[in-house]
C-alpha cells in the first residue's frame, strides 16, 4: 500500500523548500513563486486559448464537430505524457526539471503556430505540442506545491497558487483584445508575444522555484506502476473515478463561450473578453475557498463546485438573454472553477506518499483529461445534431447523474491519513 498512514511521512515539511511550514496557514515562498511562474505561463497560454476557438470557428471556418475533435485533443493529449512525467518526476526527484521541460515545450509551440499559417493539421499538431507540455508539467507543479505545504494547509496553499494563476488568465486575454484591436485581425502578433512572455515564465521557474527531492531511495525502488498501484488504495481510486465521470461532464471552456456568442451574437473581436468574467471570479475567490475547504472538508467543496456548473448549463439551455445571461454564465463559471480546480488537487495531495506525489497527482489529473476529450468530442457531436442549446441540455442530464453517481461513491469516505480531504 503506497498511501500515506500518517503525518509523520511528510515531518520533514518544516524544513520545506522556500521557508517553513509550522504554522497551519503557512504559505511558503516556493508555493508563491509557483504562482508567479503560473501567472506568466497563463498570461501566455490565454493569449492563445482566448483567441484560437473564433479564430478556428469563424476565421477558419471549421465545423463544429471538427472543433470538438481539435478541443477535446488539447485535452486528450495529455493522458499518457502525465503518467511518464510523474514517474520520471518521482523517479529521479527531478519535478522541477520536468516541470520545466513542459513549460519550454509549450512557449515553443506558440512560435510554431505562426510558422503553420491556416493549416489545420499543422494547427492540430501544434496545440498537441502545448498540450503535451502541459501534460508534463502540471503533475510534478502540484506536487511541488503539495510538499511545500503542511496537510492542513493545502487548500491554502493552493488557493493561493490558483489566484495567482487566475490572475494571468484574466491578463491574457486583455492583452490578446488588445494587440487584436490594434492590428485588426494579425493573430500571428498575438501567438509571437505569447510565445516571449512563455519563455519569461520559464525563466522565472529556473532562477527562484526550487525542488524538493522528497524521498528519492524509495522513489528509485518504486516500478513504474507504482503511480498506477495507488489506485488499489479504495478510497482515492473512488476519488479518481469521480473526477473522470464529472469530467466528462465538464463542458470545455471554448464551447461555454461558444454558445454565448451564439446566444448573444456577440462580435469576433470581443470573443477574447468572454474569459476575463470566469477568470475574474476565480480570483476573487480561489484562496477564501480553499481556506473554506480546509475547514470543512475539500471533496464536499469539490462536489458543492458543480452545482454553480449546473448554474451555467440552466442558464445557456435556458429562455434568458441579455446582460443577465453573460453575467450570470460568467460568475457561475468562475465559482465553479474556485470550488473544484486547486481544491480537488488540495483533496488528494496531503493524502498521498511524498515519494509517490506526483505519480499519485497524475493519475488523478489523467483520468480528468480523459473525461474532458470524451467531453468535447461528444459535445460537438451533440451540438451538430440538437444545436447549441440541445447540446447544452444533455450535458446538463449528464451532469446530475454523474454529481448523483459522485455523492453516493464519494460519501464520507478519504483516503487514509491525517488531513481534511
Amino acid at each position: 500500500m503506497y498511501v500515506a498512514s500518517s503525518r509523520g511521512r511528510d515531518a520533514g515539511l518544516g524544513n520545506a523548500v522556500g521557508g517553513s511550514t509550522r504554522g497551519r496557514g503557512v504559505v511558503t515562498a516556493n508555493v508563491v513563486a509557483l504562482g508567479v511562474v503560473s501567472l506568466v505561463t497563463d498570461i501566455s497560454s490565454e493569449m492563445v486559448t482566448a483567441v484560437m476557438p473564433v479564430y478556428l470557428v469563424t476565421g477558419l471556418g471549421l465545423s463544429i464537430l471538427y472543433f470538438g475533435f481539435l478541443d477535446g485533443l488539447y485535452s486528450g493529449v495529455t493522458v499518457a505524457l502525465r503518467l511518464a512525467g510523474g514517474h520520471v518526476a518521482d523517479r529521479f526527484s527531478a519535478r522541477k526539471k520536468v516541470a520545466a521541460a513542459g513549460y519550454g515545450l509549450s512557449a515553443v509551440s506558440r512560435l510554431g503556430l505562426p510558422l503553420v499559417g491556416a493549416s489545420v493539421p499543422g494547427i492540430g499538431t501544434m496545440l498537441a505540442v502545448d498540450r503535451a507540455g502541459k501534460g508534463l508539467r502540471t503533475a510534478p507543479r502540484d506536487a511541488l506545491i503539495s510538499l511545500s505545504s503542511t496537510p492542513e494547509a493545502q487548500g491554502r496553499a493552493f488557493g493561493v497558487h490558483r489566484a495567482l494563476d487566475t490572475a494571468g488568465a484574466f491578463t491574457g486575454p486583455l492583452i490578446a483584445f488588445l494587440i487584436l484591436s490594434a492590428v485588426a485581425t494579425a493573430y500571428d502578433a498575438v501567438f509571437v508575444v505569447s510565445f516571449c512572455v512563455g519563455m519569461v515564465g520559464l525563466l522565472v521557474l529556473l532562477l527562484f522555484v526550487r525542488d524538493r527531492p522528497g524521498s528519492p531511495d524509495k522513489a528509485r525502488a518504486a516500478p513504474w506502476r507504482a503511480g498506477v498501484r495507488l489506485l488499489a488504495d479504495a478510497p482515492f481510486r473512488r476519488l479518481c473515478l469521480c473526477a473522470a465521470l464529472l469530467g466528462v461532464a465538464t463542458v470545455s471552456d471554448a464551447f461555454v463561450y461558444l454558445v454565448l456568442q451564439r446566444e448573444l451574437a456577440i462580435a469576433a473581436h470581443w470573443f477574447p473578453l468572454l474569459p476575463l468574467g470566469t477568470a475574474g471570479v476565480y480570483l476573487l475567490l480561489a484562496i477564501p475557498v480553499g481556506r473554506f475547504a480546509d475547514r470543512v472538508g475539500r471533496r464536499r467543496v469539490f462536489l458543492a463546485g458543480h452545482a454553480a456548473l449546473g448554474g451555467v448549463y440552466v442558464l445557456l439551455a435556458g429562455p434568458f438573454g441579455g446582460a443577465g445571461l453573460l453575467v450570470g454564465t460568467l460568475a457561475l463559471h468562475g465559482v465553479f472553477y474556485a470550488m473544484t480546480d486547486g481544491v480537488l488537487m488540495a483533496a488528494a495531495g496531503a493524502e498521498l506518499p511524498s515519494e509517490l506525489r506526483t505519480s499519485g497527482l497524475a493519475v488523478l489529473q489523467t483520468g480528468q483529461a480523459a473525461g474532458r476529450f470524451v467531453s468535447s468530442v461528444a459535445f460537438g457531436w451533440a451540438w451538430t445534431q440538437w444545436g447549441p442549446e440541445g447540446a447544452v441540455r444533455w450535458s446538463g442530464v449528464w451532469l446530475a447523474v454523474a454529481v448523483a453517481v459522485s455523492v453516493a461513491v464519494l460519501g464520507g469516505a478519504r483516503i487514509r491519513g491525517r488531513g481534511r480531504s
